[in-house]
């Protein structure tokens, strides 16, 4: 359904007059292409890009369906005992981190095994000093949990030579194994699946006319690579039309993200109807900015998080509180794939292959759940190993 905001009406009475005034000179000039305010908007019709719009309007109405069967691994080795794993964390404030690591918690005590995370806190230094400790420990496995290995190179190198098999959540680009740097394998949905369908989700809320506001975190490549996608996305639909990229790093959300949005409010006005951010938290963090400016919690700017759905996420959904939507990370499912990813590791087997199709969260489709924890993932895997 169309919800952007309306011109005043003397400006919407101006922008008729002049579209009335230049009818007779349509081949040569028009009213302002994608305008919102016209009777017919643009020279399409009503919709600012019916194609594309038809094709994002079909494609989110299977990211929204909550049957979706358990499509990963059905066999596989039995549970090798005595295990022990370590989740090094990029930072345990990212909501998308801590998921992945509860979900590691809960199918290790499923299969046996012992986990411990170790928090980077978000930093350079504390994300290599995390590495170095994990590696010291000489654990059966290491979880690279949402940084870059190639910015613990080293510990990496470490790790290899020690043949302690490395295990990623959204640390490279692609899902599935990866020879530089070398991971056994790497669990994540496929980035550009999650960028694909959140601008969809835009260009089909709007009916293809929006002024998007794009925030992301330039300083992690697997997040600046979403946000390039999303970007791509977004221009195949001509009637949208991108305000702003915003950097901001994922530790300094909280202090600029308010300061950031009341400028943007200022700057954009009514221009501003829809928003995606490579993250959830960000949408926790502008909601005082929104709410102290006087907009509604139900929008505009309608908010979608472009990962990770974390409770607080859904939340905010679920009360129509500054956040539309989520694309969600099936955070759990992905901590028991990681888990069942090292065991195949350990008996000699190769990485399963298996990854979560997209899923888009909304009030109407979550049936006020905090999460999105897709079903049979649990039995499948306890079968798989014999727990």
């Amino acid at each position: 359904m169309h919800r952007t905001r309306k011109a005043a009406p003397g400006v919407r009475a101006a922008r008729l007059a002049c579209c009335a005034l230049l009818a007779a000179a349509t081949a040569l000039l028009g009213c302002e292409r994608g305008s919102s305010d016209g009777p017919d908007g643009t020279a399409t019709g009503r919709n600012g890009c019916p194609d594309v719009h038809a094709r994002a309007q079909d494609a989110v109405k299977r990211a929204e369906r909550t049957d979706i069967p358990w499509g990963g691994p059905t066999d596989g080795p039995e549970a090798v005992s005595g295990k022990t794993i370590v989740y090094v964390a990029q930072t345990m404030t990212n909501p998308g981190v801590a998921g992945a690591a509860r979900g590691v918690r809960e199918a290790a005590r499923a299969i046996g095994w012992n986990v411990r995370v170790i928090d980077g806190a978000g930093t350079p230094a504390g994300i290599q000093a995390a590495m170095s400790e994990a590696v010291a420990l000489r654990p059966s496995g290491i979880v690279i949990g949402g940084f870059d290995p190639g910015s613990t190179a080293q510990q990496v190198a470490r790790a290899n030579a020690q043949r302690i098999p490395l295990i990623g959540w959204h640390a490279v680009p692609e899902p599935g194994p990866s020879r530089q740097p070398e991971l056994f394998t790497n669990v994540t949905t496929r980035v550009e699946d999650v960028a694909r369908i959140s601008a969809q989700w835009i260009i089909s809320d709007s009916d293809g006319r929006a002024g998007v506001v794009l925030i992301t975190d330039a300083s992690i490549p697997f997040a600046r690579n979403k946000s390039d996608l999303i970007r791509k996305e977004l221009t195949s639909c001509q009637g949208v039309r991108l305000l702003s990229v915003e950097n901001i790093p994922i530790p300094d959300a909280s202090s600029r993200t308010p300061r950031e949005i009341s400028s943007l409010l200022s700057r954009f006005q009514d221009r501003w109807t829809h928003s995606v951010a490579i993250n959830d938290l960000y949408f926790a963090d502008a909601a005082p900015a929104f709410r102290a400016a006087g907009e509604k919690g139900s929008g505009p700017p309608f908010n979608i998080g472009a990962g990770d759905g974390d409770p607080s996420a859904f939340q905010r959904i679920n009360s129509r509180q500054y956040q539309a939507a989520t694309v969600p990370e099936p955070l759990s499912l992905q901590g028991w794939q990681i888990v069942d990813e090292f065991n195949r590791a350990f008996a000699g087997r190769p990485a399963s292959g298996y990854v979560a199709p997209v899923h888009i969260a909304t009030a109407d489709n979550s049936a006020g759940a905090t999460s999105w924890d897709p079903a049979g993932y649990r039995e499948a895997y306890r079968k798989i190993w014999g727990k």
